[in-house]
């Protein structure tokens, strides 16, 4: 079969021919159809990300068609020939609150699924949402759990919140802007792009503002009414201490990501005064998931997908995801 491979870091990745996986008990053969990429994958290409092991075949979302079963999969197991996505999360573990040490994402050290055919248990392989195409499957596992796991598990938006997701364009953002948008809240979003702002408001987005603009905050606060119960960031770093003034009393900060880097000098009587709360989230459990996939199904969410490469393409797929300039996922196509 193709597949995308790594070699080593700081070298473009290759598709090459390997072979099929071979299946242990409970576990499932997909034969993918679509996988996206994620900001990992460039992380892990350019070497910062931990525990790299090089070779590998990257990718941890994938969507496809059930090919065969294992010995010992169990009956409610999709069956041969049904259209399926892939839990990317493994090993969580049983603490719902955190992740086990044994906790991996798939597409390193794990073979992941920018390939033709994949193994997993049958525990991570779900049904495809009926309204999704493969591509647009293959672009929810990831985002959609890391996206979900912050706005409701961690930050427990409720239907009427007024809810800002900040850097919206990247996956994990449009796709917490549409969750949240489809339980009900209130959701405002920041960009340094006119365009991607304009884009975000098709989705069910109330408003939004450029974050390099002057006072952005005063003036974010007065365009929805007053300040935010929630702020969903994945940025960090020195402008963290905005989202400070931007949250309402009592409201909750989750971060998933550090894109800017540490928060410097973060003055802590804004936190405790407003009575703040701040969260770390990242990923999620197979509950999650699992809840994750029915909110979806339920409100027929549809992941933003940006571009579509072939497979044999997907280096420059990656220098497109790595540019920053997207709006939604980037996806390959498993072309045969």
């Amino acid at each position: 079969m193709h597949a995308l491979q790594l070699d080593a870091i700081h070298q473009p990745a290759t598709v090459r021919d390997i072979p099929v996986p071979t299946l242990a008990p409970g576990e499932i053969l997909v034969k993918l159809h679509a996988a996206a990429l994620n900001h990992r994958d460039v992380w892990i290409q350019k070497g910062q990300y931990a525990g790299i092991k090089l070779p590998c075949t990257l990718g941890a979302d994938g969507a496809g068609e059930v090919a065969a079963h294992g010995d010992n999969v169990p009956a409610e197991a999709p069956g041969v020939g049904a259209r399926v996505l892939i839990n990317p999360g493994l090993r969580w573990g049983d603490n719902s609150r955190a992740q086990a040490k044994e906790f991996v994402v798939l597409g390193m050290p794990d073979p992941g699924t920018f390939a033709e055919y994949i193994s997993l248990s049958a525990r991570y392989i779900h049904p495809l949402p009926a309204h999704l195409s493969f591509e647009q499957g293959a672009a929810l596992p990831l985002a959609g759990l890391t996206a979900y796991r912050a706005a409701f598990t961690r930050a427990q938006v409720q239907p009427g919140e007024r809810v800002l997701v900040t850097g919206v364009g990247g996956g994990v953002a449009l796709l917490a802007a549409q969750l949240c948008a489809a339980r009900g809240a209130e959701v405002w979003v920041t960009s340094s792009s006119a365009e991607k702002l304009a884009r975000a408001q098709t989705l069910g987005v109330r408003g939004g503002i450029n974050y390099n603009a002057e006072n952005w905050v005063k003036t974010l606060v007065q365009q929805a009414g007053g300040p935010f119960d929630v702020i969903i960031d994945s940025a960090a770093g020195a402008a963290f201490n905005s989202l400070l003034d931007a949250a309402a009393s009592g409201g909750r900060i989750v971060f998933y990501g550090g894109t800017l880097g540490a928060i410097p000098d973060l003055p802590p009587a804004k936190v405790f005064w407003k009575q703040l709360s701040i969260l770390g989230s990242t990923m999620g459990s197979e509950q999650d998931f699992a809840e994750m996939l029915a909110l979806v199904t339920e409100k027929r969410i549809v992941p933003v997908i940006d571009e579509i490469f072939p497979l044999a393409t997907g280096e420059a797929a990656l220098r497109r995801l790595e540019s920053g300039s997207q709006f939604g996922k980037i996806v390959l196509k498993i072309v045969r």
